[in-house]
């Protein structure tokens, strides 16, 4: 059955509420969308509904779903905060995320008391905590719906159950094994798409919060990332993203294991599909034969995202990162061996409670070694909930900031000696957007994830093109479409 494609008039008039998922989803739509149908014809007006999405890609997929489902019930997206459906998908990684939610809720409050019917939703990761639940359920009593991560599909039918009790509708489940396929997604992109493989992680670094929120590793059967693939391939998409909060570890779940490397040999047989991306990569478990399908492919992307986080394996270790310096270094060996021209990019927490000066340098020499063409870099700030933020030796601040300037230093210097590299070559760039800096110019990115600014007209967005590298500004380029 095309689940997209179904009559939400036809399914509400058969009375039945099913028990199977998704089904069950698509009735709730239907009968929201009745409701949505009544609203229109008694204001006279379209209801609008906006997604804001904290955090990182996984949210930004799950907000996708959230859009999709929305715009089946019969809401209108817009850009402003004055909606009819207001939905904030949170992320927690760091605290003050947190913080920015509230001071946008107290701004919610004074626009739902100028539109009563209005209706604010609260989903992600932040949900996922406890007290964060309890004051939003105290002090925030104006949010009409609170979720979490593990039910995001049930959307409409939280919405229907709020319509039908009139008060704050709260469902957090603190794990699931349950993934539901076949739900609508309203992509930000006509011809590039994220696509979950998995769900979760099991690794447990001690300053992260992820495992906590996100739950156990779950990976969806290869068939329905296969089915999935081929249907945006078929609706214009050229490039996919597989998303996992560990890429690396897929398989492990199913009732027939399969690897990440067989995965993607498969998804490569996908006609169509032009470009293959892929985050995050855990380095202790990248396979050998991961290395030698991406050595052989000629989809994947010429692009590697390795974090490494520190370069001391006595960090590593209090991180329970389960793999040393040593590991790290050997592995970015035998992926340059097998592709010399790959670009890596990669994860590093500057002032991890203990690291000492002499553990700073360590990481130095990581960077020096490895050369990444860039890199994230973050000051480690405590996370409540996670074994680091109770852990001795915190590093001060000064201190931290300090051995922050000098590392972004040297990043920044190898960086732009790699740009430079590059400089007059020939290489292909899909086309992304009008550049928001200057509406002349277009953006496009290189298979190794480095954006190129060009003129060009809009009709050439979501298409392949070759330019020249013309000039090289450290971490971008501008080009000159041949």
């Amino acid at each position: 059955m095309n689940y997209m494609e179904i009559d939400l008039d036809k399914i509400n008039c058969l009375g039945v509420e099913p028990s199977k998922e998704p089904e069950r989803q698509y009735y709730f739509m239907a009968k929201c969308r009745e409701w949505v149908k009544a609203k229109e014809e008694e204001t006279g007006k379209p209801l609008t509904f906006i997604t804001q999405t904290f955090g990182c890609q996984m949210n930004a997929k799950d907000s996708e779903k959230l859009a999709g489902i929305l715009e089946k019930i019969g809401f209108q997206e817009t850009n402003t905060e004055e909606a009819d459906f207001v939905i904030y998908n949170t992320c927690t990684v760091r605290e003050n995320a947190n913080t920015r939610v509230y001071g946008r809720l107290g701004y919610l409050n004074s626009l739902k008391k100028k539109n009563p019917n209005m209706m604010i939703a609260l989903c992600g990761c932040m949900m996922q905590e406890d007290a964060v639940v309890e004051k939003i359920r105290k002090s925030y009593r104006f949010v009409d719906i609170v979720f979490g991560t593990h039910n995001i599909f049930k959307l409409a039918e939280l919405i229907y159950n709020r319509l039908s009790s009139r008060g704050m509708i709260i469902d957090i489940w603190k794990d699931t094994e349950q993934i539901v396929e076949d739900l609508p997604s309203e992509r930000k992109y006509k011809f590039k798409a994220g696509v979950n493989i998995m769900y979760g992680c099991n690794n447990f670094c001690s300053y992260c919060i992820v495992p906590y929120v996100r739950g156990r590793e779950r990976s969806r059967n290869p068939e329905d990332i296969i089915n999935e693939i081929r249907d945006l391939v078929a609706d214009g998409v050229m490039e996919i993203m597989l998303l996992g909060q560990n890429v690396n570890s897929y398989g492990k779940t199913l009732s027939t294991p399969m690897s990440f490397a067989d995965l993607l040999k498969e998804i490569e047989k996908i006609e169509g599909l032009k470009r293959i991306r892929f985050m995050t990569s855990h380095p202790k478990d990248l396979s050998d034969s991961l290395i030698e399908v991406m050595k052989n492919s000629t989809k994947i992307c010429n692009h590697l995202h390795l974090p490494v986080q520190s370069g001391s394996s006595k960090i590593l270790k209090i991180m329970n990162r389960r793999y040393s310096k040593e590991d790290y270094l050997s592995l970015v060996d035998r992926i340059k061996t097998a592709m010399p021209n790959i670009s890596l990019t990669t994860d590093i927490i500057v002032g991890f409670p203990g690291e000492t000066e002499e553990d700073f340098l360590e990481t130095l020499d990581v960077i020096k070694k490895v050369r990444y063409d860039s890199a994230y870099t973050f000051l480690y700030s405590k996370r409540s909930g996670t074994p680091a933020a109770n852990m001795d030796n915190q590093v001060e601040e000064s201190e931290a900031k300090e051995r922050f300037d000098r590392l972004l230093k040297v990043i920044q210097e190898i960086s732009a000696d790699l740009t430079k590299t590059q400089k007059g070559e020939i290489q292909e760039i899909l086309v992304e957007e009008v550049n928001d800096q200057n509406n002349s110019l277009l953006t496009g990115r290189l298979s190794n994830n480095m954006l190129v600014h060009f003129n060009g007209t809009p009709d050439m967005i979501g298409t392949l093109l070759k330019v020249k590298l013309t000039e090289c500004k450290g971490f971008y380029y501008i080009g000159e479409r041949i």
